[in-house]
């Protein structure tokens, strides 16, 4: 199977990104948008002002609006947000996507039926072949050039197809490591989004870098936990796409769910920090749908229990903090 034709569907900031390094790794790209002016755009000035400013693009790249142009695609990412999967996928031609390689980039659980991004598209496509893209990395670092590396996850009964797909994508710009655990790559992704609101809440009521590594370190506690019970590998929070991620959406001013927390912590509630202009982080949406698993599965997730409080506005972040720290001793696990 020849891979010289990539197709990203979704041409926001993090869709662009992956279409610069997919260019710059010699690639022929379309990256589709749902705007037909905003196609003209790209193509005019090479340049995708909406959502990368000024940022040169690769002449490799062509935009498109007419999604029948993925007919001839051998690569094709779904780089739109976790809750518009399925509506996309919708609206495409089944036979335009099926057999080929779909490589799913949100970091998300979908609100109503806790899908994983790559259950929904088998629900919608059963013969596309899922892969996952997910690790720590932010739009423009992407686009711009710097180094980043980032994880893979294909079937793991398809390694050889994951190792050439990783092969295609990578660059001296962006390097890509091969996973056979889909399940626990989609589910690092979207439970470092929870914690990541919570480390901006602790950032937000002033408690202290001890408290944030911490949480930090039992959230991967956490997360191996549930990762493990639905059927992932502990080894996938070991990787880019694990403690990687949840490091840097932990830590970072550029993390949407790190700056949103940390207005929870200054003590505002979730639609005032909406009414104020800020965008919603997947963290928000994320959230109940973990602790819907969490009940589930039955997982011990206080963290995820604790971030849900301060979403819902029924404890502030200092009284949850008392009642985490009261908790029963145990060993740690």
């Amino acid at each position: 199977m020849s891979f010289e034709n990539i197709s990203i569907i979704g041409a926001g900031a993090w869709g662009t990104a992956l279409a610069q390094a997919s260019a710059n790794a010699g690639n022929k790209v379309k990256l589709f948008t749902q705007d037909e002016t905003h196609a003209k755009e790209i193509n005019q000035t090479r340049q995708n002002l909406r959502f990368l400013g000024e940022q040169k693009l690769s002449n490799n790249i062509e935009a498109h609006f007419d999604k029948g142009e993925l007919r001839n695609s051998d690569i094709i990412l779904m780089v739109v947000p976790a809750q518009v999967t399925r509506i996309v996928l919708q609206e495409i031609d089944e036979v335009l996507l099926a057999s080929k390689p779909i490589i799913l980039c949100a970091k998300g659980l979908e609100e109503k039926t806790l899908m994983r991004q790559s259950e929904i598209l088998r629900s919608i496509v059963p013969s596309a072949i899922p892969l996952v893209l997910s690790g720590p990395s932010f739009a423009k670092d992407v686009a711009s050039g710097l180094p980043t590396a980032v994880t893979l996850a294909g079937l793991e009964n398809n390694n050889a197809l994951t190792n050439k797909i990783a092969s295609t994508l990578s660059s001296k710009y962006l390097r890509l490591y091969s996973n056979d655990d889909i399940i626990g790559i989609e589910l690092a992704g979207a439970l470092k989004n929870v914690y990541a609101l919570a480390c901006g809440a602790v950032e937000g009521a002033g408690l202290g870098l001890s408290a944030r590594a911490a949480l930090i370190a039992r959230a991967y506690a956490e997360m191996v936990r549930l990762i493990v019970k639905m059927g992932g590998t502990k080894q996938s929070m070991v990787s880019l796409a694990g403690i990687g991620d949840l490091t840097l959406s932990c830590t970072s001013e550029q993390s949407r769910n790190y700056l949103f927390g940390r207005l929870l912590g200054q003590g505002k509630n979730k639609q005032q920090i909406l009414n104020e202009g800020a965008k919603l982080a997947e963290g928000v949406i994320s959230a109940p749908v973990a602790l819907e698993l969490v009940d589930k599965y039955q997982i011990d997730a206080p963290l995820i229990s604790a971030t849900n409080m301060i979403l819902n506005n029924s404890a502030n972040i200092e009284q949850i903090v008392e009642q985490l720290m009261l908790r029963p001793l145990k060993k740690e696990e």
